[in-house]
């Protein structure tokens, strides 16, 4: 789990509890429970299932959120205020929240959503943590390219519309309808013999509009978002490894200080025995 930080001296139980929550066993116990109530979850939606067990399922679920609420607990005891300014913590927050809408009333539709819980697995996972934080971290790169994109495909579905929408008004009658034959061609499903092929029967030429477009959209500007994920992701690990080599190199100071200091006391203590030996005499 994440675990917020803070300059705040904890109480002896309060270190307790931290310890507790910081447990590799108590986190691993915390994860079996996730993937068992995505079991759960998934049992629930057989309706062969259901009506056999599922009293015993509505049972082992409410006991798997009942165990969720007390780590939040413990985690919220553990850590107070910091815990709010952690975002991993919010996250496993809102999730276990959602879980418990009563069934009935007008929010009971966001009970489906208590299959959210199963995403506890990416904050209980340090390596999953470290994915989301590099994805989040390349939105920005991610975004120039979007716009970017967003722009080739304006101007390409605006030729598509005036060129062929009167032929084919089914794909290419309105920009939206553009604009989405585009986004089909651009995954490369049934682009040639769906598309292309029967828009080149009307239009022989066709070709050269359907090639750059697949060239620029699909592989190269969705290259560029790949790039700049293994980039972002990269960079985050070098960044790891900087911190880590700066905490060795931390560690290492501090033991060489100690040294010097010990060596100080020696000498110090040499000192005070010439003298007493220059007294004695």
């Amino acid at each position: 789990m994440s675990v917020p930080t803070g300059n705040d001296t904890p109480s002896s139980l309060q270190r307790a509890v931290q310890k507790l929550v910081e447990e590799p066993r108590f986190l691993k116990f915390i994860m079996t429970l996730i993937i068992l109530t995505a079991i759960v979850l998934g049992l629930e939606t057989s309706k062969g299932v259901m009506s056999q067990w599922g009293h015993i399922l509505e049972f082992i679920n409410k006991v798997f959120l009942a165990v969720f609420v007390v780590e939040l607990v413990l985690r919220i005891y553990a850590w107070r205020m910091r815990f709010f300014k952690d975002a991993w913590s919010m996250f496993d927050l809102i999730v276990v929240g959602i879980a418990l809408v009563p069934a009935s009333g007008p929010l009971s539709i966001l009970r489906a959503l208590r299959v959210l819980r199963v995403l506890r697995l990416v904050s209980a996972v340090p390596a999953m943590r470290r994915v989301v934080t590099t994805l989040l971290g390349a939105l920005p790169g991610l975004g120039s390219i979007a716009i970017l994109l967003s722009l080739f495909y304006y101007v390409f579905a605006v030729i598509a519309t005036k060129i062929f929408g009167d032929t084919f008004p089914d794909w290419f009658g309105t920009l939206g309808q553009s604009l989405y034959t585009l986004f089909q061609v651009m995954t490369l499903e049934s682009w040639s013999m769906g598309i292309a092929r029967p828009v080149m029967e009307a239009f022989p030429y066709a070709w050269i509009f359907f090639i750059p477009f697949i060239l620029i959209a699909t592989f190269t500007m969705l290259n560029l978002f790949i790039a700049i994920i293994v980039n972002a992701m990269q960079s985050f690990n070098d960044a790891e490894h900087a911190v880590e080599k700066n905490a060795e190199a931390l560690a290492h100071t501090q033991e060489i200080t100690l040294l010097y200091e010990k060596l100080d006391n020696l000498q110090n203590d040499l000192q005070d025995i010439k003298a007493q030996l220059a007294k004695s005499r």
